[in-house]
């Protein structure tokens, strides 16, 4: 019987090998979230932005690149009979739920590994505030892992999945970024790096994931099964 640690890894080296022959969902994330600053940079005609400001075209900016990869998270099992495999497999159903989440989880360290010092040079005098922001981005890239991939499994079989996915996850992850800006407001303060909430922002980051894993090991071998 293969152990629920070796599907795992089988499952998460398959889905980040695909990602890497086809290429078909980080370059539009990242080309999106460029693309997006670049639109607030000469829109808005401001070279710096601080505050919450800042914070919000940050997050709603990872927010909608985000959505991009959750679209397509689950289409490789759709096209390829992944969902019957893991049904006849000797093993938990949810390691494909924690090998979705983890594989998401990648794509979104990836994609703010890129486009996150591009908003620095674009809008941020200080760059010392990047540092605890990892925090925040640690905490909210879990939480909407979990979140878009259950999300993407209940829409995945729809043929409107394309628009399903927005509609059913951007109600459920409002706490998460009103969270997450909070978190990140006083870190972009222009006159510097203020910490104060920083902290109680951060447990409610921890505790919404905490939340929805819990959610998620819960109703995922059901969601499976329809």
């Amino acid at each position: 019987m293969t152990s629920s640690r070796e599907a795992f890894m089988a499952l998460l080296g398959k889905d980040l090998r695909t990602e890497l022959r086809t290429m078909r969902s980080l370059p539009a994330m990242v080309l999106f979230a460029v693309t997006t600053f670049i639109i607030f940079r000469y829109g808005l005609d401001r070279t710096t932005l601080s505050g919450s400001l800042a914070g919000g075209v940050l997050w709603t900016t990872l927010l909608f690149a985000g959505i991009l990869g959750i679209n397509r998270i689950f289409v490789s099992e759709l096209e390829e009979g992944g969902f019957d495999a893991i049904r006849l497999a000797p093993v938990d159903r949810t390691v494909l739920f924690t090998s979705k989440v983890a594989a998401l989880f990648i794509y979104l360290a990836v994609l703010q590994l890129i486009v996150v010092p591009v908003f620095a040079v674009f809008f941020l005098p200080d760059w010392s505030a990047l540092g605890p922001l990892v925090a925040v981005l640690i905490g909210a890239n879990l939480g909407f892992s979990v979140l878009g991939t259950l999300i993407s499994s209940m829409a995945v079989n729809s043929r409107a999945r394309d628009l399903l996915v927005p509609l059913l996850l951007l109600p459920l992850v409002v706490p998460l970024m009103i969270a997450a800006t909070a978190a990140s407001a006083g870190l972009f303060d222009a006159a510097g790096p203020d910490y104060d909430g920083f902290g109680t922002w951060l447990l409610v980051v921890g505790l919404y994931d905490g939340i929805f894993l819990l959610v998620g090991y819960a109703v995922f071998d059901f969601l499976l099964e329809d």
